[in-house]
């Protein structure tokens, strides 16, 4: 018989407390974060059930350039930002975030808690905008992520960069 947790329950994960976390970038992107995939040992892709207060959002809007995400929505109800164009999502509504799209981020506008698992790859690399902060955060493996503004990326341009 193993010892590794391969399998969690509904009573596991109702019982798991979870973690409160908020974007280092915006205040009101709050949620509480149960992270199923650490939790059974899942390291290419992470899968989370957050739950997410009234009023507050699950990320600040961004987008990735390498990795894809996927949302689908348990209960409650809530305004999905797809770019500039807001849509409104609830129980059994799915996302589909490709990497390189549009930036994105969900606000719960309803009045209860919403629910939702959250699937990502966890690629060694990415890069990743937040348009309405006007940043750019580079995440590479084995060394600090950098964030810089928008307004401060220069394009080499020529061949440099190209195969």
């Amino acid at each position: 018989m193993t010892t590794e947790t391969y399998l969690l329950t509904k009573e596991d994960i109702e019982r798991f407390e979870g973690t409160q976390k908020t974007h280092f970038l915006n205040s009101n992107a709050q949620r509480v974060n149960k992270s199923l995939g650490d939790i059974t040992g899942l390291t290419g892709f992470g899968c989370h059930l957050i739950e997410v207060e009234p009023g507050h959002e699950t990320t600040e809007h961004h987008r990735h350039y390498h990795e894809d995400e996927c949302v689908f929505v348990l209960s409650g109800n809530a305004t999905a930002f797809l770019g500039d164009e807001a849509h409104s999502i609830g129980p059994g509504d799915f996302i589909g975030y490709r990497k390189g799209g549009v930036a994105h981020s969900i606000k719960n506008t309803g009045e209860e808690i919403l629910r939702c698992i959250v699937v990502g790859e966890r690629l060694p690399h990415d890069v990743g905008d937040y348009p309405r902060q006007g940043k750019r955060i580079y995440r590479n493996a084995g060394v600090p992520w950098n964030l810089v503004d928008l307004d401060d990326v220069q394009e080499v341009g020529g061949s440099v960069g190209k195969k």
